[in-house]
């Protein structure tokens, strides 16, 4: 008998097939990976490149900025009569409102407009969120829709109130507008970061005796230090850049913020480039020292709650 052998094709192993092309995929994914890269670099230098023209136009002669673009120092970085510091001393010390009081007057606005809007939205969420009462979801329904109400809308009924009570020109009166118009976004985030909160824990405090009051502060606001300083970022970078509410409840004068101030330091002709590129400057220092200092902060609290198990 001829023995007659078929070649029979063996099945290839799963395995063995994806590691025959792991290699391939790597590459490939090495490549679009350096091509992110290089397109997220571009992009992210094309964004600084104003900033950076901002940068150099605070530091040039008033004469080199109002005759010449700030790309002509890239011909003689060196030279250095184009260079001064002039400006700077001029926007912190020199005028009838130097920006340095300026500086101050927005951190006394800013501050406790960030802080009286979170502590009376996490009394709300926490209400909304762990107590049981009748109307509940419609008021928190009513609370969000207010989502939706433009801020200009009640600026003209608000100035007239001020006005009746003496609020006018004060602190008090931009705490109070900042505090309503943030309201609603701050009860939603925070209503919602602490619906992802777990319950039995919340179960076993009410199981031990605790009071609403001690569960809220013990309990909740430690797990919701994520979600608060989210929202303080937010609320302190829109108080702090804000100039329509500024400059209606407190206008210019000795109150006068920082965007106020930097509004009106150009000159009718166009004149004052250096100056106002060296407060803009002035005016980034707290908010970038804001979004730095509470940067993981802000992470956790926008994906906390976007995936549960």
């Amino acid at each position: 008998m001829t023995d007659v052998s078929l070649d029979k094709p063996t099945p290839s192993t799963p395995g063995r097939a994806a590691r025959s092309k792991g290699p391939q995929e790597g590459a490939r994914a090495s490549r679009a990976g350096w091509f992110v890269k290089i397109t997220m670099g571009v992009l992210c230098l094309i964004w600084l490149i104003p900033t950076f023209g901002l940068l150099v136009t605070s530091f040039r002669q008033p004469e080199a900025a109002n005759t010449s673009g700030w790309w002509s120092v890239i011909a003689s970085p060196l030279k250095a009569t184009q260079w001064t510091l002039q400006n700077y001393h001029d926007v912190l010390f020199a005028g009838q409102t130097p920006m340095g009081i300026s500086f101050v007057n927005s951190l006394s606005v800013a501050l406790p407009a960030t802080i009286i809007p979170i502590m009376i939205a996490a009394f709300a969420a926490y209400s909304f969120t762990f107590m049981h009462y009748r109307g509940r979801d419609i008021l928190f329904i009513v609370v969000v829709g207010l989502l939706v109400v433009p801020n200009q809308v009640a600026l003209v009924p608000l100035l007239r109130f001020y006005g009746d009570v003496g609020l006018t020109g004060t602190f008090p009166a931009v705490w109070l507008a900042h505090t309503g118009f943030g309201m609603p976004l701050a009860i939603f985030i925070l209503r919602n970061y602490m619906a992802t909160l777990p319950l039995s824990v919340i179960e076993s405090a009410k199981i031990d005796g605790a009071s609403h009051f001690q569960t809220f502060w013990r309990l909740v606001v430690p797990m919701s230090v994520p979600a608060l300083a989210s929202f303080a970022i937010f609320q302190f970078l829109w108080v702090w850049n804000d100039l329509l509410i500024a400059l209606i409840f407190l206008g210019q004068g000795d109150n006068m913020v920082v965007t106020v101030n930097l509004a009106g330091m150009q000159g009718q002709q166009g004149q004052g480039w250096q100056l106002l590129t060296a407060g803009a400057f002035v005016s980034m220092a707290i908010p970038l020292l804001v979004f730095v200092s509470l940067q993981r902060y802000f992470i956790r609290g926008m994906t906390s709650g976007a995936v549960k198990g």
